[in-house]
């Protein structure tokens, strides 16, 4: 019987039957089940980091709209650091203005601040304690309440360096001081126009006179005016554009003021056919682009920035813009020496469209980015303020930093920005001083916090077309 049986269970013993190519085809069905479990795992794998990567980039996208939001709903009186009430009350109060005759030749008695270049329009406070100073001060208030400030760089060992231009200030409040025997004189002026130093001389008592030439602003004409028919002229009246135009160039329409554009912009440009140039050529000098193309940036920079302060005759806007812009001396007094207001803003366009970053002066590091600029006064994300030693600080706001450190305690006394205390900042990688950090000290103040950081403490990081984050020796285009 075994022997029987025998010859039919050999083939299944030996492997040779059926059931042996039954079983490698199981085995090859069941490796090809294993790849299909690699490929859903890898698949499986790919869609979860798809999954986290965009859970991140919600993330961030909520944390960008909450700040964006938290932004929005400051609280903080504006007004305030704009007036300088740290300065304190009863100030004399002064009106009426003194204007110079452009190309005029003066003598001006000439107050010199290290890092402060002073913008026409912008405000400059003080506090002065010598003796000399205050005298200068009180003799420009009888006469006609207008000097010259200029700044003044350390170049090398020999000592400082005036810059060779300036702008005047007139005062319009001041407020003198006796304590102890020391006499204390705060002043509030304003910057006014442009000069050039031709020479200085120093008086007995240490005070620099400079016979300075009152240079010009001059208005470009159209560079199409002598093309124009009397019907294009006719075509080109001005109209107020409705909201949703405002809106298109850039941050919501509700922030934004009406500007005056032409009724069409084919008409304005039409009488470029009888040029040897094409139309877009004329728009690159015209002032109305090149006021809204600067607007369009300035909101890259700072979305909650309103129109309502922004000046609209395209002079004093391109004043402004400047002493918005956190740019190094050297540029400040290269947008200082340009005539034109249609020059100057080709100028700052081509700079804010380089600048990227805020980097420190000393070591390079960078510090902030552009879009963490914001105004925390109605004068705009930078103005200048005095401390109590009587040191001018051209101060940026923005809402945060990178590669900071903080030294001391918060401290409300003599602060910028009523309500805040602040905090001595500095450059973690060269402990340079950066500025300083506000943080409220009433409850339910917004911004919850911010740093206020020194222009003479950074330089703008300017890209280069190749992509780098800094390129040495380019000049803006003008």
């Amino acid at each position: 019987m075994a022997d029987d049986v025998l010859p039919i269970l050999m083939p299944n013993i030996e492997g040779n039957g059926e059931d042996s190519s039954s079983d490698s085809e199981r085995e090859r069905e069941g490796d090809d089940t294993g790849d299909g479990h690699e490929d859903e795992q890898q698949q499986q794998e790919q869609q979860q980091q798809e999954g986290e990567d965009n859970e991140r980039k919600k993330k961030k996208k909520e944390k960008d709209k909450k700040k964006k939001k938290d932004k929005r709903n400051m609280n903080f009186d504006q007004s305030l650091p704009a007036s300088h009430t740290y300065l304190g009350s009863d100030h004399e109060e002064y009106s009426g203005r003194t204007v110079l005759d452009d190309e005029s030749f003066v003598n001006l008695p000439l107050l010199t601040l290290p890092s402060v270049v002073l913008i026409p329009g912008q405000t400059l406070p003080l506090q002065l304690f010598q003796p000399q100073t205050i005298s200068m001060m009180r003799h420009v208030i009888q006469k006609d309440r207008t000097f010259g400030l200029v700044t003044s760089r350390y170049l090398d060992t020999s000592g400082a360096t005036l810059a060779n231009i300036g702008t005047t200030a007139e005062i319009f409040s001041v407020k003198e001081e006796d304590e102890h025997g020391i006499e204390t004189m705060r002043i509030k002026a304003m910057g006014r126009q442009r000069f050039l130093i031709l020479e200085t001389r120093r008086q007995a008592d240490g005070i620099i006179i400079g016979k300075v030439r009152i240079l010009p602003e001059w208005e470009m004409p159209s560079g199409l005016e002598g093309a124009e028919l009397r019907c294009h002229r006719l075509s080109n009246v001005p109209e107020t554009t409705s909201a949703m135009e405002v809106a298109a160039c850039g941050g919501p329409a509700g922030d934004r003021q009406p500007v005056a554009r032409s009724r069409n912009l084919k008409n304005r440009y039409r009488a470029a056919d009888w040029t040897w140039f094409p139309p877009w050529v004329y728009r690159q000098y015209d002032c109305d682009v090149l006021m809204e193309l600067v607007k369009r940036e300035l909101y890259s920079w700072n979305d909650t920035l309103q129109g309502s302060i922004m000046p609209t005759n395209p002079s004093d806007f391109s004043f402004w813009v400047a002493a918005s812009l956190p740019l190094d001396d050297g540029l400040r007094l290269h947008l200082l020496s340009i005539n034109s207001a249609v020059q100057r803003l080709r100028c700052e366009l081509s700079i804010m469209q380089k600048c990227t970053i805020m980097c420190c002066r000393d070591c390079g590091s960078q510090i902030a980015e552009k879009k963490d600029v914001f105004s925390m006064s109605v004068a705009g994300p930078m103005a200048a303020y005095v401390n109590p030693g009587g040191y001018v600080h051209e101060t940026l706001t923005v809402y945060q930093v990178t590669g900071i450190m903080h030294h001391g305690r918060p401290s409300i006394e003599h602060s910028w920005f009523p309500g805040y205390a602040w905090t001595v900042a500095e450059c973690r990688q060269c402990r340079h001083h950066l500025g300083w950090k506000f943080t409220p000290a009433k409850k339910k103040l917004k911004p919850e916090k911010f740093w206020g950081l020194c222009r003479a403490s950074l330089l703008p990081g300017l890209r280069s077309d190749g992509g780098d984050s800094e390129e040495t020796g380019w000049m803006p285009t003008m």
